[in-house]
């Protein structure tokens, strides 16, 4: 739809849009606005088209509204708080809210993870654990352990420092002369010749978190602070970890003493079957990173996770200093809080972790049933996380994955493609309706796509 044919939807001066001045993120600004998919409302698994058009969402929001969008049960808590208490300095203040919301998480979180620092998003997430990170370290007299690692093809927010550890090099280009130094990454797993279909995490490629040895060797393990890697990686089309790998970055890890992150700001509340990945995997971190499924995506809100020796080790010095001269203006934000903890009643009184799990075979059946179909060259799968992947069109990547998502916008499917990798996150509570509007759906978009 064009700027002049959204005028026409909405003819009036004061409902016209202007679509200039807001200059959208990672989108193409000048394609998109040649012909704008504007959404409405939402509901449920639905969102309202502004030209009054149902619009099935495959993703959840942006991985973020597992317990489905607009539920009343957050929005009612929303409204209450807003009224009640708009905004709470965390600086030497404080209130209820933000203690209760950070003890109900810990208490989701695997055993030894006792405290919790808000942050309002995965970006500002995954800044505040490496920051965390390295002053564990300073404090406990380590303070040569500087040194990060990443991994190839990782996605850890768009900060400095999670463009610096991650992997993605359309991320890095514009800005790589000003990324962090003494940063390192891991090779990715993504190999289609060994793992292309593969149901669930693939068989080879565990033997690659042995590089990490690597690194040690040349940079010393006296210079290492922390490594950073997604349980299962979202934004590079759901990269699954071999059978083994987690275990053995975690073994490596603990015989050097470097810490292990877990950016589980995807993964985290319900979305691989679990509370948290790394008890799906069996796995414990030493720091964890949310956002997204915190707050169902209703507020700007992310958490980080630490052990509680991490956290002891900065409570010394004077009891009236600031431990650590980190944070936010609007860390444990009262509304915020109000929806995250909405959000943890909803995950719990549904059973929606459960259901989540539950509803993998049905995902993972329906995924690889595109097998067979013209271009498609993989398709990935773990707990409600999948990808399809097909070839690029000669000279032109990308070009597919992109026709894909405008056509499926047109035929009322909202999917999401990064580059031509088609990327699925159902709703934990999806049944096998949703999974069939779906899926048929994209089908018959496909067969109409070169």
């Amino acid at each position: 739809m064009s700027s002049q044919a959204l005028n026409e939807v909405l003819p009036d001066a004061e409902s016209a849009v202007n679509m200039d001045a807001f200059w959208m993120p990672f989108t193409a600004n000048r394609d998109f606005k040649n012909a704008p998919r504007l959404i409405d409302s939402a509901k449920g698994f639905y969102y309202t088209s502004s030209d009054d058009r149902q619009i099935l969402d495959t993703l959840a929001g942006l991985w973020t509204s597992g317990a489905g969008h607009c539920h009343p049960l957050i929005v009612e808590a929303v409204q209450k708080q807003v009224a009640k208490l708009d905004y709470a300095i965390s600086f030497q203040v404080g209130h209820p809210g933000a203690f209760e919301l950070a003890d109900r998480v810990t208490s989701l979180a695997p055993e030894g993870f006792d405290h919790c620092f808000f942050t309002n998003s995965g970006s500002e997430s995954v800044e505040t654990a490496l920051k965390i990170a390295l002053g564990y370290h300073h404090a406990k007299g380590d303070a040569s352990r500087t040194r990060l690692v990443g991994r190839e093809k990782g996605y850890h927010g768009v900060n400095f420092g999670g463009i610096s550890v991650g992997g993605l090099p359309a991320n890095r280009k514009m800005f790589s002369n000003s990324l962090l130094p003494n940063t390192h990454h891991l090779p990715h797993t993504h190999n289609l010749e060994y793992n292309a279909f593969s149901h669930g995490s693939p068989n080879w490629g565990a033997h690659l978190a042995d590089d990490l040895e690597n690194i040690v060797a040349l940079q010393d393990a006296s210079n290492i602070a922390a490594v950073i890697v997604e349980p299962v990686a979202g934004s590079a089309g759901v990269l699954v970890p071999p059978v083994g790998y987690l275990k053995k970055l975690r073994e490596i890890c603990t015989r050097h003493g470097i810490l292990l992150i877990f950016d589980e700001v995807i993964t985290a509340f319900g979305r691989v079957g679990a509370p948290f990945a790394s008890q799906r995997f069996e796995v414990v971190p030493d720091i964890i990173t949310t956002a997204k499924g915190l707050t169902n995506g209703v507020i700007p809100m992310g958490a980080v996770l630490v052990k509680k020796e991490i956290h002891e080790a900065f409570m010394n010095g004077p009891e009236h200093a600031a431990e650590i001269f980190h944070g936010y203006t609007y860390s444990g934000h009262p509304v915020a809080t109000a929806a995250g903890l909405a959000s943890l009643d909803v995950y719990e009184k549904e059973g929606l972790f459960e259901r989540a799990r539950a509803n993998e075979r049905i995902f993972e059946d329906a995924l690889h049933s595109f097998k067979d179909m013209p271009n498609v060259i993989d398709i990935r799968n773990f707990g409600l996380m999948g990808a399809i992947e097909f070839a690029p069109r000669e000279g032109q990547p990308g070009i597919r994955g992109l026709d894909i998502h405008k056509a499926c916008f047109e035929a009322g499917l909202l999917v999401r493609n990064g580059m031509d990798t088609i990327v699925f996150s159902p709703f934990l509570a999806a049944d096998e309706s949703y999974f069939q509007e779906a899926f048929e759906g994209l089908r018959k978009i496909l067969t109409k796509i070169d």
